[in-house]
């Protein structure tokens, strides 16, 4: 199999490992076949609460709620790109306290760059911010796809996330990580 890996900094291989998923379209023999390309692709994802809420994005075409973050850039380590997602897609200002929480990890079909599989690697972080938001700055995607950020119950978010799941034909891909990270939010950390 033909790897293509992003920036790849060897102290984020010891974060503690939550979860690996496949897409049914990507079992373990797909990415173990040699003729497939991979694509490895790491994102950065902020875990941030206020009691019981925590800062979300919701995203209307989805109808769903996930943590803010996003694709790391190459030029840029883990924590770089944390905050520099954390500020575009939410406005958060004082970005400090940032300590690891795990890594989320999952294979799924890819048809971009050459490679038909994608392996994304979700270091989740969390973090503290100043309470009150300032201004966004969303990719057009993002705005076409109608995120805003929002301060949300876990609980509310999590029954949400399951109610879109069960009842969803538009769901997108992200949704099943996003509510297994949220029920570990609330497990261990409130």
């Amino acid at each position: 199999m033909m790897r293509l890996f992003n920036y790849c900094d060897s102290r984020y291989l010891l974060m503690r490992h939550l979860k690996t998923t496949h897409h049914p379209d990507t079992p373990i023999e797909f990415v173990n076949d040699t003729n497939n390309v991979m694509l490895t692709r790491r994102a950065a994802r902020a875990i941030v609460l206020q009691g019981q809420k925590i800062l979300m994005l919701y995203t209307a075409r989805y109808h769903d709620y996930s943590l803010p973050g996003g694709g790391v850039d190459d030029h840029e380590d883990i924590e770089q790109g944390l905050v520099r997602e954390l500020s575009e897609e939410t406005g958060a200002r004082d970005i400090r306290n940032i300590n690891e929480f795990g890594l989320y990890e999952e294979y799924r079909p890819w048809a971009r760059n050459g490679a038909n599989l994608m392996h994304m690697l979700s270091y989740c972080y969390t973090c503290e911010i100043e309470q009150e938001l300032g201004d966004t700055q969303f990719e057009q995607h993002e705005i076409n796809n109608g995120m805003k950020p929002v301060w949300m119950d876990i609980d509310q978010a999590i029954q949400h996330n399951l109610d879109t799941i069960a009842n969803s034909d538009k769901k997108g891909l992200s949704i099943e990580r996003e509510t297994f990270l949220l029920k570990l939010i609330q497990q261990e950390l409130l």
